[in-house]
C-alpha cells in the first residue's frame, strides 16, 4: 500500500511560497491494522525531514480512517481520558516507541536474469538498422520505493542478465511506519520508462519484535517478477500488471537482492537519506546450490470450451519460470557468457522443439522440455460446450530446468497448511455441533487439540534437523525463521496439550477461542517471505494467441518422500478453470469459464522422478516407454493410453434455486440451470421473473464416460459443473454464476439402499467472479451401468415419482425419498402499507398492490386507492395456506414484490424484496405438555430461579417471594453498593432492617453538619444538571453497545465463533437480524415461559452456583453497608463530592448511538417491519444497493404449520389466543394526526465547511411537507454547538413519518451547504411495543427541573398497558403494587419535608382506627390529603413497574427510558462517511388526547459574569538570572504576568529592579472580568476573530488563572523565570509562609487537598512558580514563590464595590515597601553612583581620591617651585 504523508506549512505570503515546518509519513496498511482502520483524534509527532535528529517540529492533531465502498466510519464512543494529553495519544500503532532511533535500511540489488524483450518488431528493426546494434532489446535499472523515498541503479544498456552489484540505503527512522519495500524493474526509455516487474516486501515477514527477535532482514535470494505475458506489444493491455496490482499473468524474469538493516548511534543526526552505493558482489552459490527439477503434467480432459474456439486449432502449454514458455520464446543473451546458463540452452532447444512436431520420435540429444500437447480442432455433442477429442489418450507435457534448491522454505509451509486445515476443520465442526445442538462438541474439540499438538510436535522432529546449518543459499533470514518455527511450534504443542487437558462443557467457548488465536498464529508462521520456485502456467492458445491461463503455486505441487512436506495438489488430478488474463477477468467477459481442465500435475528433483506417476489414477496401460520413464534421465511419452473406461448415467434433481442476482431491468431474473459434465450437458426449464426459482426436476445424462478404475471414481468423484443463466429473448442468455458440485457414486454391484442411497438435497454454493451469487437446493448420483449389459439404464433401479396436481409433460419432478417432505403451514401477512415509492418508467406509482410470493403461491393485498393521500393498506391482515418443507432447511425464499396497477388494465412491477432465511418469521407453539414436562424435570421452584440465569438482577419477584425495596433516594452510581438493573440507572437494596435504619438516619444528620456544603443548591438545578451528570454516568458505566460493536470490528473472532452470544442470539429470537421479528408473544425469558430440556440441561450448573451466591450474598449484607462508608472516607473528597452531585440529580440515558440501535429495541421492529424494495439489475458486488432502491414495504409475516395446538402456552403480542390470527388487537393503520416535538440538545465534531477549519451551524428540520429553517439563530464558528431547541410540528401519519434533522453552514455569500443530515422514521416508534412515543424518567416528580411531561401519569400508562395486554392488574397496596404475577415495591417519598411527615402520622391514625386505641377522628380535609397522597405513592409505584415492564411475562418489553440519543450525520454525496453527531430526542402526542404539559426548556445556558481580583503582594525565592553590570553579582528584574483568557486580557506588574535575594514587592492587582459556565465549569469567551469577521466567535476554555514570573532585560527578550496555574475549581490551598511552600503543592495525585474559588470567595498564600527542567526528563524545578490574594466577586457586587488595576483608585493599595536599591540605573544616576558604584567600591574611590589630591598636591608643587624660588633670589 502507498503512505501516507501529513506535512505542516507556515502559510506562503505575496512573494514566498509555503514553508515546509515538519512533516510525518506512515503507511496506508499501518492504518489499516488499527482497530476500526482507524486513528481517532490522535497526535501526529512532526519532524523536519532535512533534520531527521533535530527533534520534534510540532504535533499535529487528526483522525485518519480507511475505508472500503460501503463501509461507515466508527467513532470510538466517548471516555474520560484527556484528548489534549499528547503523550498519551500519539499517532503510533500499539507498541511503538514514541522516541524512535534512526536506522539505515540497505537494499543490495545484485543481478537479474531472464527479462522480457522491451522492444518488439518494427521498432527493434529500425533500431539495429541505423544503430548497428545487436544488443538485447532491454534497458534495465532497479527503482526502490521505501518510507515515500525512491532510490535507483544505474542503467545496464541491452542486456537480458544484467549485473549491478549496487545497494540503495535508505536512513531512516526505526521501527518504520511504512511497512513494506517496492522493487521495481524498469527499462530505460528515451520517452517513457516501462515498468518489467514489480516486488513488495513487507517488514513484518522479514523482522520479528519479540524478545528473541531480529532486525529486518532478507536474502541474498532470488525474487521471481510476474506480469503481463512476455511478448512485447507497443499497446499492451495487460501493463498494469507489472505494477504488482493483480495477478500477475506470466513469468517477467528475477532478480537477486538482499537487505540489511543497522541501527545508528543516536548522537548521528541528518536528513532522510537515499544514497546508492557498490557492493560486493556474492558467490555463485549463495542463493543456493542449483539442482535439476522435473515438472510433469498428464491432461485427463479438457471440457467447456467455448463456442468461440470451435473452429480454430487449440493447444495447452505448461511452463514454470521461462522453462516451457514456447510461444514467446526465451530471449537468450547476446553476449555468450562463459557459464552460460541452462535458461540458455533451454531456450535453443525451445525453439528447434517449436519447429519439430509433437509425437516424433525422439533422438539421442534430449530435449529439456516437451511443454506443449498437440493442437487440435475442439468438438462438441450439443453445441454449446466444445471439448478437446483427447478420450483414452492422455497427453503429456514435462518440462525439466535447474533452480537453486530451496524446498524446505516450501515443506515448511506445507506442514504448516496442513495443520491449519486440520484445525480449520475442526473448529468449524464443533461450531457446527454446538449450532445444531449436537451432543459432546467438548470430546470433538479435545480431538481437534489433540490433532493440533501431534501436528506440532510432528513439525518439530520433521524440521529440527534440517534447520541452521550453512547449507548453500542458507541466509540469515531462513536461520532466523528456522529459530522462530521451531520455538513458536513447540509452545504451541505444549498449549494445545494443556488446553486439551481443561476443556470443560463451561469453557468451550473460551476455549474455542484459544483455538481460533492458535489458527491466526500458525497462518502468520505459514507464509514463507523468500521465494523459491516460480509458480506454474498453464495457457490455453487458440490460433497461436494466448487466450486464458491458470496460475498454480509451487508449493502446492512440490514432490517429498515425506507426506506432510508434499504440496496439496502433487501428485492428483485438479480441476483448473481456466480464466482470462487481466482486467477482462474481473468484467462480465471473466465470468464464463474459457476451458475446465482436469491436469495430473508433479514437480519434484530430477532424482525422485522414479515417483512421478505415483498419483496418477490408475486404468492405463504400462508401456515399455512408460517404465522406461522413471529413469532419471528418460523422458515420458507424449501420451498415456487408458484401457480402463466406466460408463454411468447420471442423475440430477435439481429442486430450487435461493438469493440470485438480479439480471433484468425489473431486478429479477428469469433462470435456468446448465449442468455440464464431461462432454455433455443438459438444462432445465426457464422460471419467469424470480430469484428463488423451485425447478423441482429430474435430469438424466445417459452414457457418460469416465477414465479409470471405479474404486478411484468413487473415492474421487469428478466434478458436476452447474451454470445459473437468465433467460433474454433477444441476444444471449446472460450469466449469473456456477456452482461446483459432487455426485454421489453408486458401483453396479451395490445395492440402492439407506444409508448411501437417495442422496439428500444439498445447498450448493453459487459465484460469480469472487462475488456470492446464491444457492442452489440440488442433489447428483452418478449411476455405473453394468460393463457388458443395457446402455440406457433400464437395469438401474427405478424412481418413484409423486402424484402431482397439474401434469407437467416431458418435466419429471424430483422424486420422492429425495424430494423434501411437505405439511401444510398458514403464512399471516401484516400488510401496513408502502413508503417513499420513486416513479417508475417515468410515472409516479398511485395505486400500489403488494404480492407475497411463496412456493408458487401469491397472496395480493388490497390496491392502494390513492398513494399520495394514504399510503397504507385497508385490509392490513390477510393469510395464506401453503405446502411447506418440514425441514426448515430446505424452506423456500418469499418474495414480496410490488406492483403499480395502472389505467387500462396494465400492472407494472414497481421492486421486490426476498426474504431469503424465512427462520426469522416462523412462529413455533409451546403447548402445556412441554411446560408440565419441564416442570416435572425441575420440580419446586427451580424452574423459576432457572429462568432467572437468564435475566439481568431482577426488580419483581413472583407474588409468592419475598419482595425486594427500591429506594428511589438512594444512590444512583455507587460503584460499591448496587446490583444494576438493565440501563444502570436505579439501585436494588435488599431490605436492611429497621435497627440499621436507625442508625443511618443518626450517621446522615452527623453528616449534614460535617458538610463542606458540597450538596447541589436545587435552585440552580435545570435540565441541563440533568443532562452533565447523565454523561457522566454514561462515561462511567462501560457502554455495553458500544463494547459489542468494537468487537465486531475488531479483527478477532470474538463475535464469529462466540457460541454464548450466539445462542443468546437465538433465544431472544434473533432480534438484531436484519428484520428483527415478532416474538412469540416474549421478549425475554420468564418463569412462564417455555424451556427446552436441552437448555434446561446447560443450566443446571448455572443454577446451583446461583444458589450458592445467593446464600454468600445475605451473609455478607451487613458487611457491605460498612465496606462502603469505609470506601467513601478513603476516596477523595472531591471524587466523593462528584458523586454525591451525580447522585442527588434525576438522570436521564444518554445514548451513544442511535436509539434504535439499542439492543433492547429491536429496532422498534417488534411487529412492524420494513423491506426495502430492489429494482434493476445488479452487476456486481461492489455496487451499493442503495441506487437500487425504490420504496419500502411496512409489514410483517408469520408463518406455523396448522392446526396449531389446542393447549397453546403462548399469546402474540397483544397478549391475545394465538388460535385468531396472530396479528389481532394491534393498532389501527387509519391515517393520525400527531404532534412532534424535537428537542436537539447539541451538535459533536462537526465536519469543518469553511476555509478557516470551522462551520456557522444551524438547523433544518423537515417533516413532511413541513420545514423548520432556524437559519437566524446560526452559531458563529463552532464545531460542537450547543443548540438548545425545541421545535413543534403537528403532522399526520403516515404521509408525515420520516423526520429529518439537517445541520447546515450558514454562509454571507453563495448558497448555505449541508453539513449532514440523520432520518429518524417515527411512525415504527410510535407503534412499537417499547412506548417511544415519550421517554420514562426515573422519578416522578410534580414540578422542577424533573417534572414529569407525559400528558399520562404513569398510573394511567400502566393500566392502559395492562389493559392492552391482557394482563392482570394493576393492584395497589401501601408500598407495593401487583401486576399479573409480578410484586414491584419502591420507596414512595414525596418532594416537600413536610409532606413526609403529615404523611406518616395520617398513615398511623388511619391504622390505628381499626385497632382498640382511642384516636382522634381525621377530619374531611385530611382524608382528602390522604388520597392525594396515596395517589402520588402510586404513581411511583407505577413509575417503578413501568420501568421494569420487561420482567412481565410474555408480554414484557423493555420501555423506553427518558434519553439523549446520539445520532450520526451523513451527507448524501460522502456516503459512509461520518460528519459529525447530533445529540437529540423526539416527543411524539397523539392529537386527540389531553394536550401535554409546554415542552422542557432546554436551552443554552447563560454564562453568569464574574470579576476575579488578584493582588500580587510578594515573591520570594525567584531565580537570580542576571549578572549586575558593575559588580558582577547575580540579581533579577522581576515582573509578574497574569492572564485567564488568554493573550489579550495579560496583565503585568510593575518591575520590582535589582532583586539580589529573589524576593519581590508589589501591592499590585489584577482585575480579570470574564464570563463563567458553572456547569460545565469553562469560561465563555465571545470575540471577533479577525478585523474582518462578520460576528463574534464563541469558545469555551477551563477556568484556569495563570500566573508566570518573568526577569526584564532592556535591550534583549525579557527572562522567563517560572509560571504557575491554578485551576479556579479545583486548586491547592496557599502555604501560610514562604518557607512552607514547595512543589509538592502541586501534586495532582489526590494526596494534597483542593479547593474552588467559586465556593471560598476569598484566598491569600504562598504558591509556587515551577519551570520543567529538560535535562531531567522535564521534572518540574522549583523557580520562586509568590504571595498572592484571590478574589472572586459577581459583576453586580464588582459594580456595587469598585478597585483600581494596580495600585489606583477606587480602593488603591499601599506602595511597596521596596529597599532603596531597586531602581533602573540609567533613569536614576544619582541613585546609580550612590547604591551601585558608592555602595560597592566605596574604599576604592576613596584611595583614589586620596591619591589624586596627593598627586595634584606634589604637582602643583612642582609647578610653582620654580617660579617661587626665583621671586625668593631675586628677593620680589
Amino acid at each position: 500500500m502507498h503512505g501516507e504523508f501529513l506535512q505542516a506549512c507556515q502559510s506562503g505570503r505575496l512573494l514566498r511560497s509555503n514553508k515546509a515546518l515538519g512533516s510525518y509519513k506512515l503507511d496506508v496498511s499501518t492504518v489499516y491494522a488499527q482497530t476500526d482502520h482507524q486513528f481517532y483524534h490522535k497526535w501526529a509527532m512532526l519532524t523536519d525531514p532535512d533534520d531527521i535528529g533535530g527533534g520534534v517540529k510540532g504535533y499535529l492533531k487528526c483522525d485518519i480512517s480507511v475505508i472500503g465502498k460501503g463501509d461507515s466510519v466508527k467513532v470510538p464512543p466517548k471516555t474520560d481520558k484527556d484528548e489534549d494529553d499528547i503523550e498519551g495519544n500519539l499517532l503510533l500503532p500499539e507498541g511503538v516507541p514514541a522516541d524512535r532511533q534512526r536506522a539505515k535500511f540497505s537494499v543490495k540489488i545484485y543481478k537479474a536474469e531472464g527479462l522480457p524483450k522491451m522492444n518488439a518488431g518494427l521498432v527493434a528493426n529500425v533500431k539495429k538498422a541505423f544503430t548497428g546494434e545487436s544488443n538485447d532489446l532491454v534497458d534495465p535499472y532497479v527503482e526502490v520505493a521505501f518510507a515515500g523515498q525512491k532510490g535507483r541503479t544505474s542503467v545496464k544498456r541491452g542486456s537480458y542478465e544484467p549485473v549491478w552489484n549496487e545497494q540503495i540505503v535508505f536512513t531512516e527512522m526505526f521501527p518504520p511506519l511504512c511497512r513494506r519495500f517496492r522493487i521495481q524493474i524498469r527499462d530505460k526509455d528515451s520517452v517513457n520508462d516501462h515498468i518489467i516487474g514489480t516486488h513488495f516486501i513487507d517488514l513484518s515477514q522479514i523482522s520479528n519484535e519479540g524478545e528473541k527477535g531480529f532486525l529486518p532482514t532478507f536474502g541474498p535470494c532470488w525474487i521471481n517478477l510476474y506480469g503481463s505475458t512476455r511478448y512485447y506489444q507497443f499497446l499492451d493491455e495487460h501493463t498494469h500488471l507489472n505494477d504488482g496490482l493483480g495477478e500477475g499473468v506470466s513469468y517477467r524474469g528475477r532478480m537477486q537482492i538482499a537487505i540489511k538493516t543497522e541501527i545508528l548511534d543516536s548522537s548521528d543526526t541528518g536528513p532522510v537519506t537515499v544514497d546508492v552505493e557498490s557492493t560486493l558482489p556474492v558467490g555463485d552459490n549463495a542463493a543456493g546450490r542449483p539442482e535439476e527439477y522435473f515438472l510433469f503434467g498428464c491432461l485427463m480432459e479438457a471440457t467447456m470450451i467455448d463456442k468461440k474456439m470451435a473452429d480454430k486449432s487449440v493447444h495447452f502449454e505448461i511452463s514454470i519460470g521461462n522453462a516451457g514458455n514456447v510461444l514467446d520464446g526465451y530471449n537468450s543473451p547476446t553476449k555468450d557468457s562463459k557459464d552460460s546458463s541452462s535458461d540458455d540452452e533451454a531456450g535453443s532447444q525451445s525453439e528447434t522443439e517449436e519447429m519439430a512436431e509433437p509425437g516424433m520420435t525422439f533422438s539421442a540429444n534430449i530435449p529439456k522440455w516437451m511443454s506443449t500437447t498437440a493442437a487440435a480442432k475442439p468438438v462438441t455433442m450439443d453445441k454449446i460446450y466444445y471439448h478437446m477429442p483427447y478420450y483414452a489418450d492422455k497427453p503429456c507435457v514435462y518440462v525439466k530446468e535447474l533452480f537453486e534448491d530451496h524446498r524446505r522454505r516450501l515443506y515448511n509451509s506445507n506442514i504448516i497448511e496442513k495443520i491449519v486445515e486440520k484445525l480449520d476443520d475442526g473448529i468449524s465442526e464443533v461450531q457446527d455441533m454446538l449450532r445444531q445442538e449436537i451432543p459432546f462438541p467438548e470430546r470433538r474439540l479435545r480431538g481437534v487439540f489433540e490433532e493440533l499438538g501431534h501436528g506440532c510436535s510432528r513439525f518439530v522432529s520433521l524440521v529440527k534437523g534440517s534447520g541452521g546449518g550453512a547449507a548453500a543459499g542458507k541466509t540469515k533470514l531462513d536461520k532466523e525463521r528456522h529459530k522462530i518455527l521451531v520455538r513458536q511450534m513447540d509452545q504451541l504443542s505444549t498449549l494445545a496439550r494443556t488446553v486439551k487437558a481443561t476443556i470443560t462443557k463451561n469453557n468451550l467457548k473460551d476455549k474455542l477461542r484459544s483455538g481460533n488465536n492458535c489458527l491466526s498464529k500458525l497462518r502468520k508462521l505459514q507464509n514463507e517471505p523468500q521465494p523459491s520456485l516460480p509458480d506454474v502456467y498453464i495457457w490455453m492458445i487458440v490460433a497461436k494467441k494466448r487466450i486464458a491461463y491458470q496460475r498454480l503455486s509451487a508449493k502446492d505441487i512440490i514432490y517429498s518422500v515425506v507426506e506432510e512436506e508434499k504440496g496439496k495438489d502433487c501428485g492428483k488430478v485438479v480441476t483448473l478453470l481456466l480464466k482470462l488474463p487481466g482486467k477482462k477477468a474481473d468484467g462480465e467477459s471473466g465470468w464464463t469459464i474459457q476451458a475446465k481442465l482436469q491436469l495430473y500435475v508433479w514437480l519434484g528433483l530430477l532424482k525422485h522422478k522414479k515417483d512421478y506417476l505415483k498419483g496418477l489414477p490408475a486404468g492405463y496401460e504400462e508401456t515399455k516407454a512408460l517404465k522406461h520413464s522413471t529413469k532419471t534421465q528418460a523422458v515420458p511419452p507424449p501420451f498415456i493410453y487408458y484401457s480402463e473406461k466406466q460408463t454411468f448415467q447420471l442423475r440430477a434433481h435439481m429442486y430450487q434455486g435461493r438469493q440470485l442476482i438480479g439480471s433484468d431491468a425489473s431486478g429479477l431474473s428469469d433462470p435456468f440451470a446448465r449442468i455440464a459434465f464431461g462432454a455433455q450437458s443438459i438444462s432445465t426449464q426457464v422460471i419467469e421473473e424470480t430469484l428463488s426459482p423451485t425447478w423441482d426436476e429430474f435430469l438424466i445424462l445417459n452414457e457418460v464416460d469416465v477414465y479409470g478404475l471405479i474404486e478411484d471414481i468413487v473415492n474421487n468423484p469428478p466434478t458436476i459443473i452447474v451454470e445459473i443463466f437468465d433467460q433474454d429473448n433477444v441476444g444471449k442468455s446472460e450469466f449469473i454464476g456456477r456452482c461446483l458440485c459432487k455426485p454421489v457414486v453408486k458401483q453396479c454391484i451395490e445395492k440402492y439402499e439407506p444409508p448411501k442411497f437417495p442422496p439428500r438435497l444439498e445447498w450448493w454454493d453459487i459465484t460469480r467472479g469472487s462475488d456470492r451469487a446464491g444457492e442452489l437446493l440440488a442433489a447428483f448420483e452418478l449411476l455405473q451401468l453394468a460393463p457388458f449389459g443395457d446402455r440406457s439404464g433400464a437395469e438401474l433401479p427405478p424412481m418413484e415419482l409423486p402424484d402431482l396436481d397439474k401434469d407437467r409433460g416431458p418435466i419429471m419432478p424430483v422424486p420422492k425419498g429425495i424430494r423434501p417432505i411437505l405439511s401444510t403451514h398458514r403464512v399471516e401477512v401484516l400488510f401496513w402499507g408502502v413508503r417513499d415509492l420513486k416513479r417508475v418508467q417515468l410515472q409516479s406509482v398511485d395505486h400500489p398492490r403488494i404480492d407475497i410470493e411463496c412456493a408458487g403461491h401469491v397472496l395480493q393485498s388490497a390496491v392502494i386507492l390513492n398513494c399520495k393521500k394514504n399510503p397504507n393498506f385497508s385490509i392490513p391482515v390477510k393469510f395464506f395456506d401453503v405446502e411447506l418443507p418440514e425441514n426448515e432447511h430446505y424452506c423456500p425464499p418469499i418474495t414480496i414484490r410490488c406492483v403499480d396497477c395502472r389505467s387500462f388494465g396494465r400492472y407494472v412491477l414497481v421492486g421486490t424484496h426476498v426474504i431469503s432465511n424465512i427462520h426469522k418469521f416462523m412462529f413455533i407453539p409451546t403447548t402445556k405438555k412441554a411446560k408440565a414436562a419441564l416442570t416435572r424435570l425441575f420440580p419446586g421452584n427451580a424452574a423459576n430461579k432457572l429462568m432467572q440465569v437468564a435475566q439481568q438482577a431482577q426488580l419483581s419477584k413472583k407474588s409468592e417471594d419475598v419482595a425486594i425495596t427500591m429506594d428511589e433516594n438512594l444512590p444512583l452510581i455507587n460503584k460499591e453498593q448496587y446490583i444494576t438493573v438493565d440501563t444502570g440507572n436505579f439501585a436494588l437494596h435488599y431490605q436492611i432492617d429497621k435497627k440499621e435504619g436507625k442508625v443511618a438516619e443518626k450517621s446522615k444528620k452527623k453528616k449534614k453538619k460535617d458538610a463542606d456544603d458540597d450538596a447541589p443548591d436545587l435552585q440552580s438545578m435545570d435540565w441541563w444538571s440533568k443532562y452533565f451528570a447523565s454523561v457522566e454516568t454514561m462515561i462511567r458505566e462501560p457502554t455495553e453497545c458500544s463494547d459489542q460493536e468494537h468487537e465486531k470490528d475488531n479483527e478477532g473472532f470474538q463475535d464469529d465463533y462466540d457460541i454464548d452470544k450466539s445462542q443468546t442470539k437465538a433465544q431472544t429470537q434473533q432480534s438484531s437480524s436484519v428484520y428483527g421479528t415478532i416474538p412469540n408473544g416474549n421478549g425475554t425469558t420468564n418463569d412462564d415461559d417455555e424451556l427446552n430440556t436441552k437448555e434446561a440441561k446447560k443450566m443446571e450448573k448455572e443454577l446451583k452456583k446461583l444458589e450458592k451466591k445467593e446464600q454468600d450474598e445475605k451473609k455478607t449484607m451487613k458487611g457491605a453497608a460498612k465496606a462502603v462508608s469505609l470506601a467513601k472516607q478513603l476516596s477523595p473528597k472531591s471524587q466523593r463530592k462528584k458523586e454525591k452531585i451525580l447522585t442527588n440529580t434525576a438522570q436521564l440515558k444518554v445514548y451513544p448511538n442511535e436509539l434504535e440501535n439499542q439492543p433492547e429495541f429491536e429496532g422498534f421492529k417488534d411487529w412492524l417491519h420494513t423491506f426495502e424494495l430492489y429494482r434493476g439489475k445488479k452487476s456486481s458486488m461492489d455496487e451499493s444497493d442503495d441506487s437500487r432502491i425504490v420504496g419500502k414495504f411496512k409489514g410483517s409475516l408469520k408463518i406455523y404449520k396448522i392446526p396449531l395446538p389446542p393447549d397453546l402456552e403462548d399469546t402474540t403480542v397483544t397478549g391475545g389466543d394465538p388460535q385468531y390470527g396472530l396479528f389481532q388487537g394491534l393498532p389501527s393503520n387509519d391515517p393520525l394526526k400527531v404532534l412532534v416535538r424535537v428537542y436537539v440538545v447539541k451538535a459533536n465534531d462537526l465536519h469543518p465547511a469553511d476555509i478557516n477549519g470551522k462551520a456557522d451551524p444551524y438547523l433544518v428540520i423537515r417533516l413532511g411537507n413541513t420545514t423548520v429553517n432556524d437559519k437566524e439563530n446560526y452559531i458563529s464558528k463552532q464545531l460542537n454547538p450547543v443548540f438548545g431547541k425545541c421545535f413543534e410540528i403537528e403532522a399526520t401519519f403516515p404521509m408525515e413519518s420520516l423526520l429529518t434533522v439537517q445541520i447546515y453552514d450558514w454562509d454571507l455569500v453563495g448558497m448555505d451547504d449541508l453539513i449532514g443530515e440523520t432520518k429518524l422514521d417515527l411512525e415504527n416508534r410510535y407503534y412499537s411495543r417499547h412506548r417511544a412515543t415519550c421517554g420514562l424518567s426515573q422519578k416522578y416528580e410534580i414540578h422542577g427541573y424533573n417534572a414529569w411531561r407525559d400528558p399520562l401519569k404513569p398510573g394511567h400508562i400502566l393500566a392502559k398497558l395492562c389493559k392492552d395486554s391482557k394482563v392482570d392488574g394493576p393492584y395497589y397496596q401501601p408500598g407495593k403494587v401487583r401486576v399479573g404475577n409480578r410484586i414491584f415495591t419502591a420507596s414512595t417519598e414525596l418532594e416537600d419535608e413536610n409532606d413526609k411527615i403529615k404523611k406518616k402520622s395520617l398513615f398511623s391514625r388511619k391504622r390505628s382506627e381499626h385497632g382498640n386505641a382511642p384516636v382522634v377522628p381525621l377530619t374531611h380535609e385530611e382524608e382528602e390529603n390522604l388520597d392525594s397522597i396515596k395517589k402520588s405513592t402510586d404513581e411511583h409505584l407505577s413509575l417503578a413497574a413501568l420501568n421494569h415492564w420487561e420482567e412481565i411475562p410474555k408480554v414484557g418489553c423493555k420501555l423506553v427510558p427518558e434519553h439523549v440519543e446520539t445520532r450520526p450525520l451523513y451527507h448524501p454525496e460522502k456516503v459512509g462517511i461520518e460528519q459529525g453527531k447530533v445529540e437529540l430526542w423526539v416527543d411524539m402526542f397523539p392529537m386527540d388526547m389531553p394536550a401535554p404539559v409546554p415542552p422542557v426548556d432546554i436551552s443554552p445556558r447563560k454564562p453568569k459574569s464574574y470579576e476575579l481580583r488578584c493582588i500580587i503582594w510578594n515573591t520570594d525565592d525567584v531565580v537570580l538570572e542576571d549578572d549586575a553590570f558593575f559588580s558582577g553579582e547575580k540579581m533579577s528584574d522581576i515582573y509578574v504576568k497574569g492572564w485567564i483568557k488568554g493573550p489579550e486580557d495579560m496583565q503585568s506588574t510593575d518591575i520590582h529592579y535589582r532583586s539580589l535575594t529573589g524576593e519581590g514587592n508589589f501591592n499590585w492587582r489584577f482585575i480579570f472580568p470574564f464570563d463563567y459556565l458553572v456547569a460545565e465549569e469553562k469560561i465563555v469567551i465571545s470575540r471577533k476573530e479577525t478585523l474582518f469577521s462578520w460576528d463574534e466567535t464563541e469558545s469555551k476554555i477551563p477556568a484556569r488563572l495563570n500566573l508566570q514570573v518573568w526577569d526584564a532585560d532592556h535591550f534583549s527578550a525579557d527572562d522567563f523565570l517560572g509560571s504557575l496555574t491554578l485551576d479556579l475549581n479545583r486548586f491547592p490551598r496557599g502555604a501560610k509562609s514562604s518557607k512552607l511552600c514547595t512543589l509538592d503543592m502541586l501534586k495532582t495525585d489526590g494526596s494534597v487537598p483542593q479547593m474552588s474559588l467559586f465556593k471560598h470567595k476569598r484566598v491569600k498564600g504562598w504558591w509556587p512558580f515551577a519551570v520543567k527542567n529538560q535535562e531531567t526528563n522535564d521534572e518540574l524545578e522549583l523557580t520562586g514563590k509568590v504571595e498572592a490574594e484571590l478574589q472572586l466577586i459577581s459583576a453586580e457586587e464588582a459594580e456595587k464595590h469598585p478597585a483600581g488595576q494596580g495600585r489606583n483608585e477606587p480602593d488603591p493599595l499601599d506602595k511597596p515597601n521596596r529597599p532603596d536599591s531597586s531602581f533602573m540605573w540609567f533613569m536614576n544616576p544619582w541613585k546609580s553612583i550612590r547604591y551601585i558604584l558608592w555602595h560597592n567600591y566605596k574604599w576604592v574611590i576613596l584611595k583614589l581620591l586620596i591619591v589624586l589630591l596627593l598627586t595634584a598636591v606634589i604637582l602643583l608643587f612642582f609647578y610653582s617651585m620654580p617660579g617661587y624660588t626665583v621671586k625668593k633670589l631675586f628677593g620680589a
